[in-house]
């Protein structure tokens, strides 16, 4: 290695493209995401859920968990020790691409009047955004790359294509859902607040309409991301914000889309003269393409059978081994080449990532026969398959559960029915007691 590489080792650069770029804000040294968790029990709990669900870890000692636990440690401390210039050049190359893939297809619909043009420069900006979103801004804005103390990649100076601000995307992201996954009335990301994802989660009529709230936010999803961030749900049923404080980032939520709207179907269009209208249709189909894949990558990851969920309370002293576990059980993979795990941003390896979300997203394909040989070895479940299989999978559990849980001798429809009836009947007797 020259000396220059060996500086730039020392400054955490490793100056490949990267020009030794420092930022004074960038953190010093990299801290253990849920470093909270350093309870230690010798007594192996078990917080049962309302449907009576076996422990997927009964099989397990408190002893085995911790160990599990510590090998988990060490190999992500393995990970972090050997970080360098092939890292470095990775994520360098990934974002010279994706924004020579993005100025070529905008370049290609300034003639999009002709079709030929319009399909190659919609396909090309399509990719682009997928990977700036997928690749780049989550994983960036997971502070996987810090370390690097490059502010062109770092996670307090990127904000990304998408109508979600990144500060508060990185609080319901990283300290949120990262932090309580899949724990049912902890984790909003289970259906989003406004889906039924598990038979434990309480069911009420409006819930019928989920195969039809999830088909429309998939279409839109940014939006709909960006209403969850800004935690719209918890403040119209009067929790959560403050009104003043919830007018406030509503603001900054409204600027941003703003400012992607004038981009995508403005400026853009009107910079492609004659062609305004066809690269203005061009935008809106390469965004539609980026959100219904994101959608689909992340309900591949959270919601296919097979996937683990946990009891609110089954949290409480939750140790670091515990945390480890629910990681692992939680969150489910998908199979496939190395083009689609880029193009999912490696959250085809959603079980890697979920077990370490600071760690560079080019070395989940690296550490995964490890972790399912882990999982093997403990007798803990490894949920993956090809995409298809685990779209069709995570779709199946969004209309099954848009019923009410099957009870002895009676049907989920015979029972939706039913308490659809009631609920009719509820109202018709107010509207009329109102009208005496």
């Amino acid at each position: 290695m020259t000396a220059t590489a060996n500086k730039a080792t020392e400054d955490f650069d490793l100056s490949i493209d990267g020009s030794l770029a420092g930022t004074p804000r960038a953190p010093q040294r990299t801290t253990s995401l849920n470093s909270r968790l350093s309870a230690v029990t010798t007594e192996r709990r078990h917080v049962a859920k309302p449907s009576g669900k076996p422990d997927p870890a009964g099989h397990l000692t408190a002893e085995e968990i911790e160990a599990l636990g510590a090998e988990l440690d060490a190999l992500r401390q393995e990970v972090l020790d050997s970080r360098g210039a092939a890292d470095a050049a990775y994520i360098r190359k990934v974002l010279k691409w994706q924004r020579g893939l993005e100025m070529g297809s905008r370049a290609v619909l300034l003639f999009s009047l002709f079709p030929p043009a319009w399909f190659v420069g919609t396909a090309g900006l399509s990719v682009a955004k997928i990977l700036e979103n997928m690749e780049l801004g989550h994983n960036i804005m997971h502070g996987q790359w810090d370390w690097m103390r490059d502010p062109r990649i770092h996670s307090q100076e990127w904000e990304w294509d998408n109508a979600s601000p990144s500060e508060f995307w990185k609080h319901s992201h990283n300290e949120l859902h990262h932090t309580f996954t899949n724990v049912i009335g902890r984790d909003n990301d289970l259906g989003y607040g406004i889906m039924r994802v598990d038979e434990d989660q309480r069911w009420t009529p409006s819930y019928l309409g989920q195969p039809v709230y999830n088909f429309v936010n998939m279409l839109f999803f940014e939006y709909g991301i960006a209403a969850y961030d800004l935690e719209v749900g918890a403040y119209l049923k009067g929790r959560g914000k403050d009104k003043e404080t919830f007018r406030r980032d509503a603001k900054k939520v409204l600027r941003k889309i703003g400012r992607q709207a004038r981009k995508d179907y403005l400026l853009h269009p009107l910079l492609s003269g004659p062609s305004f209208f066809h690269t203005l249709g061009a935008n809106f189909v390469a965004n539609t393409v980026r959100n219904v894949w994101t959608h689909s990558v992340i309900m591949c990851g959270h919601f296919p059978e097979g996937v683990e969920t946990f009891a609110k309370s089954s949290i409480d002293g939750e140790t670091r081994g515990e945390w480890y576990l629910r990681q692992m059980v939680g969150s489910a993979n998908i199979s496939g080449s190395k083009a689609m795990h880029l193009m999912t941003g490696n959250l085809s390896h959603q079980i890697e990532h979920h077990l370490f979300p600071d760690l560079p997203s080019n070395r989940y394909a690296e550490i995964a026969p490890r972790i399912q040989e882990i999982c093997q070895r403990y007798g803990l479940s490894y949920t993956t398959g090809p995409l298809p299989k685990q779209v069709a999978s995570a779709w199946k559990q969004v209309v099954t559960l848009a019923l009410p849980n099957a009870q002895p001798g009676r049907n989920r429809v015979g029972i939706a029915a039913e308490a659809v009836g009631k609920r009719v009947r509820r109202k018709l007797r107010g509207g009329r007691a109102r009208t005496a």
